[in-house]
């Protein structure tokens, strides 16, 4: 088997399904990395900028653009951390739950739909690959 390949494949496809499905989103929405640190504080609870561009993989300075913008809207709080005064801790809003919650059941209502039109074997074979896609972006 090419893995090369089919590392190129899974590249292709997964980039397309995550593109059309943040293009169904409104022009001026949160961004995906937006929206990536919403969906990691409404998980795992409030948390420290740094923290978080470390989890996210980025620079403390692009988690400080985004966090200013979720913050701008009021998808995020920042409130100071009890044990050491120079920090802040990060959690979601309520507004940012909200967003969150609706940005998903809009995208799960366009993947369903779109699923809808596979066969019964097809779909079971999605099902069967969630658990080694799971395991890849594990271990990316």
């Amino acid at each position: 088997m090419d893995t090369n390949g089919l590392a190129a494949g899974l590249r292709l496809a997964m980039g397309r399904i995550v593109r059309r499905l943040r293009q169904a989103h409104a022009v001026g929405d949160v961004s995906l990395s937006g929206v990536s640190v919403l969906a990691r504080l409404a998980r795992s609870g409030p948390d420290s900028p740094g923290s978080l561009a470390e989890l996210e993989r980025v620079r403390p300075q692009a988690m400080a653009s985004t966090l200013a913008g979720l913050e701008q809207r009021g998808l995020v709080s920042r409130t100071p951390d009890t044990s050491d005064g120079r920090r802040f801790i990060v959690s979601i809003t309520a507004e940012g739950q909200a967003m969150l919650e609706q940005r998903r059941s809009e995208s799960m209502g366009r993947l369903a739909l779109a699923l809808d039109e596979f066969t019964p074997q097809e779909r079971q074979a999605l099902q069967d690959v969630l658990p080694l896609l799971d395991r890849l972006a594990e271990r990316l």
